[in-house]
Formats: structure tokens, C-alpha cells, sequence
């Protein structure tokens, strides 16, 4: 994790062109990035979101004032396109939506997407690679480890712990101190109002765990 100040690169390298990825580009272009372009090797030939250029591969230099974001909605493939861009030395942008509302002492770590409408409550850390989705809500004292992923309108009250790689679907609501392992999956609409030690999916009211 880190608290440096989030410093804004004139182009973005963007890592996949699944849906997530043109929610990075929305946000990126929000808070003044100039320039983007994707990488998916399922790219079609001349493919372009918003005029920007979307390749098959990355075969070419990177200007000095461009950084690179891993933009895979999924938690284990969006861990690995980060380990595949340090490995390279390549910057790594934090991207935080101008429209979300960040809390006095909370942390954002490297990597992270903060969208439009999240709140981020005091003293909240937030880990390295993490998603938190439009509209999501992380409140006072949490912790979300690496790469979660917080998803559409779903809520996690405060003094909560959401292990490493945990989905929250969206819409979903973990109450307040509550701590769930990693490698946990609440499927969306859901809710956690008891510790969940053991990793797997959970889906209902309250959730129960339906997968191992």
C-alpha cells in the first residue's frame, strides 16, 4: 500500500478490452488522461474504443509520460497482468474517479480503480490492485486486501476485513465488523452478517456457502 499523491499520466497503456476495461478508460479520461490504448490478444483488426487503438500485442515503446493499468475484472487474471507489468518495469497507475469521495487517512494502494460515485470511509486501506466498482461503498476502518474486487452499489460497513483476491457481487452488503477470509466469492444481492471462514462462493440472505 502506499499514500503518495496519485500523479496522473499523459497516456494509459490499458490491459484487456473486457467490459471493465472501458470503465478504466472512462475514468482515466475523467481525470485527464490524454492518450490510451489497449492490449487484448482477441483484439479485431483496426478495433478502436472512442478512436483509441486497441492491439493484439505490445511490441512497442512506451513515451516517458505514459504509465500502464491492469484492467481485468477478473481477481486472479488482473494479479497476474500486474505481475507482468512490474516484471517489465513498466509504471503502474492508480486510477481514483474525480466523482468518488475519499475519507481523511485512508489509503489506496498501487493499481487500484477507485469509479465514479464510491466512497471510500476514514481510514480505510484499501490493497494493491483492488477494484471498487461504480457506486460502491467501503466504509470507515476497512480493510480490503490485494486485488479484491468490490462490485456495482454493494456495501461493506465499517471495521470490516475482506481477504486477498475476495469478489463482493454487486448490490451485495457485508455488515460492519465483519472479516471474511481470501478467496471469497458473495454472489450479488447477497449478505454477510457473520464472519466467513472458509474460502469458496456464497449466495442468499444472509449468504451461505453453495461452492467450495
Amino acid at each position: 500500500m502506499n499514500n503518495q499523491p496519485i500523479v496522473v499520466p499523459n497516456g494509459l497503456l490499458i490491459i484487456g478490452f473486457g467490459g471493465h476495461a472501458r470503465s478504466v478508460a472512462d475514468v482515466a479520461l475523467s481525470i485527464g488522461v490524454k492518450s490510451l490504448c489497449f492490449i487484448d490478444e482477441n483484439a479485431r483488426d483496426g478495433e478502436e474504443f472512442c478512436s483509441f487503438p486497441v492491439k493484439k500485442m505490445f511490441d512497442f515503446d512506451l513515451g516517458a509520460d505514459w504509465a500502464a493499468f491492469p484492467a481485468s475484472g477478473d481477481n486472479h487474471k488482473r494479479a497476474q497482468q500486474f505481475q507482468w507489468l512490474q516484471s517489465r518495469f513498466i509504471p503502474i497507475a492508480t486510477l481514483i474517479s474525480s466523482r468518488a469521495t475519499i475519507g481523511v487517512g485512508s489509503v489506496i494502494g498501487a493499481g487500484s480503480f477507485i469509479g465514479h460515485h464510491a466512497h471510500i470511509g476514514p481510514m480505510a486501506e484499501i490493497g494493491t490492485g483492488c477494484i471498487i466498482n461504480t457506486g460502491a461503498i467501503v466504509e470507515h476502518e476497512c480493510v480490503i486486501e490485494e486485488f479484491c474486487h468490490v462490485s456495482v452499489g454493494s456495501t461493506i460497513a465499517g471495521r470490516s476485513t475482506l481477504g486477498a483476491r475476495g469478489f463482493i457481487g454487486a448490490g451485495a452488503t457485508v455488515i460492519d465488523a465483519i472479516t471474511i477470509v481470501s478467496d471469497v466469492t458473495i454472489g450479488a444481492g447477497g449478505c454477510v452478517p457473520r464472519h466467513l471462514t472458509e474460502s469458496g462462493v456464497y449466495t442468499g440472505v444472509p449468504v451461505r456457502r453453495v461452492r467450495r
